[in-house]
């Protein structure tokens, strides 16, 4: 009884990450979030990057969701 009926294996490592590697990508994530919080959250009026009210209608419930007042 000394002896376990399923054979026990070593979990494989997991390689590290360099950070000279993760920086490209994490730049890239951040660029793209201030992209999309600029258009949920900005994207009308004087600043708007495109004419009308397209923009603002696709993301419109989405604003109401994150808090962002848009009336």
């Amino acid at each position: 009884m000394a002896h376990s009926a399923v054979p026990t294996t070593n979990a494989p490592a997991i390689a590290p990450i360099s950070l000279s590697a993760l920086a490209p990508w994490a730049v890239f994530v951040g660029i793209l979030m201030l992209v999309l919080l600029y258009f949920v959250g900005a994207e009308q009026g004087a600043t708007a990057v495109f004419e009308g009210e397209t923009i603002h209608e696709w993301l419109h419930d989405g604003r109401h969701l994150l808090g962002f007042p848009c009336h």
